[in-house]
């Protein structure tokens, strides 16, 4: 009889909390810190205390690497103590990502020192952190969003290092950092939990596509596994991957994941035309989970403005598919859980969280609005999948 997976869950609650933690330099080589600019670190109490309201005890938190390390091999922990104790305080399991989306200013992901100074950093937290909770479950993700930074950064200079036609030297960068990360945290703690996050998409050619087409597109939608598989040693093994680095997978879903390559088309999430390239994402998982044949969970999923109720509801048919068809999934996060403006233009606020800023407000960071159609879809939600789990573990209960 198989194991019940949510028993062996490590995570404190299925339902989880992001919060935006990016500190990456910008298109226009601007520095930001979401930390700050959402008010999160300001608002810190209040943001863990709301939490409680909607059952959500696990949440993902960033330690910005360019904050914490401004000079080489040199680490200030201050504020990441700050939301170490707040989480302490409130009850609250915190998901480290170690490098979100952003470098210190002498680094790239092309730098010949980069990968050496990422395996650093990471012993230096795992030293920092199990000083003072050597007894806790601890959950790390290395690098965020790989194959989204590589193309951001190494094809279209949306962040550094400003490449384009770089993306696969960028990725192989990235990848190198994440492996010795990977390594130097599993010697220093081999207890670790590694949580990767990756964008799940689908990628088609367009209706009645010659077979170069349909050739090319599923080369496209192929290779958003590539960063997974170096991590397991499928791809590159000379970066050092073992299938025994490849631990959670973490998937990161939106509104726009699926498209046609050719010419660029969004294929609508509501799929209301019945395109039948389209791919629901209860779909999407388990064919992940095939692949690797490893627990996953939803790390990141939003969407903008009105029809965030309806993604919500989608979500919770979609995580309760998946539960029924055998998949390990052990948790979605709500990211971002508070609202956050764009990266290059910080005026324009996304309204994508459970609770909205305040954009009339002098500092919209600091302000709170619950938005209640969220709340209350999140509630249903909330209540499906938990009941999905409930007959799933029970199913697995071994027959008297």
């Amino acid at each position: 009889m198989p194991n019940d997976f949510f028993a062996d869950s490590p995570f404190q609650t299925f339902w989880m909390g992001g919060f935006e933690c990016t500190d990456q330099l910008n298109a226009f080589g601007n520095r930001v810190d979401f930390l700050t600019q959402t008010g999160h670190l300001q608002l810190l109490d209040e943001d863990y205390a709301r939490l409680g309201d909607f059952q959500v005890g696990t949440v993902r938190e960033g330690i910005r690497w360019s904050q914490v390390e401004k000079t080489a091999y040199t680490y200030d922990w201050s504020t990441v103590q700050v939301l170490l104790d707040a989480g302490q305080r409130h009850g609250i399991q915190q998901v480290w990502d170690l490098c979100h989306f952003g470098y210190p200013d002498d680094l790239t992901p092309l730098h010949p020192m980069f990968a050496r100074r990422f395996a650093a950093l990471c012993r230096a937290f795992i030293d920092f952190y199990r000083s003072q909770r050597p007894d806790d479950v601890l959950i790390v993700t290395p690098i965020n969003e790989v194959s989204f930074m590589s193309w951001l950064g190494g094809d279209v200079r949306g962040t550094s290092p400003y490449c384009v036609g770089q993306g696969w030297e960028v990725k192989l960068g990235l990848m190198r950092a994440y492996i010795e990360g990977v390594a130097a945290l599993r010697e220093a703690d081999p207890t670790i939990r590694i949580l990767t996050t990756e964008p799940l998409i689908h990628i088609v050619p367009r209706p009645n596509a010659g077979p170069a087409e349909v050739r090319r597109a599923k080369e496209f939608h192929i290779n958003q596994f590539q960063s997974v598989d170096m991590l397991c040693g499928r791809l590159c093994p000379e970066l050092g991957g073992r299938p025994e680095y490849l631990d959670m997978l973490g998937f990161n879903y939106y509104y726009d994941n699926q498209w046609q390559l050719d010419p660029h088309h969004i294929l609508p999430w509501a799929n209301d035309f019945n395109d039948p390239r389209f791919r629901p994402l209860s779909h999407l998982l388990k064919r992940a989970y095939q692949r690797y044949g490893r627990p996953v969970v939803l790390t990141e999923t939003s969407h903008p403005g009105i029809d965030r109720p309806l993604w919500l509801d989608m979500i919770a048919e979609e995580a309760t598919t998946a539960i029924r068809a055998g998949v390990p999934l052990l948790g979605v996060c709500l990211y971002p859980i508070i609202d956050r403006p764009d990266w290059d233009h910080l005026t324009p606020w996304h309204n994508a969280g459970l609770w909205d800023a305040d954009i009339s407000s002098p500092v919209p960071g600091l302000t709170r609005q619950l938005h209640e159609p969220s709340a209350e879809a999140l509630r249903e939600a909330q209540a499906r999948v938990a009941q999905a789990i409930k007959r799933k573990s029970r199913a697995l209960l071994p027959i008297s």
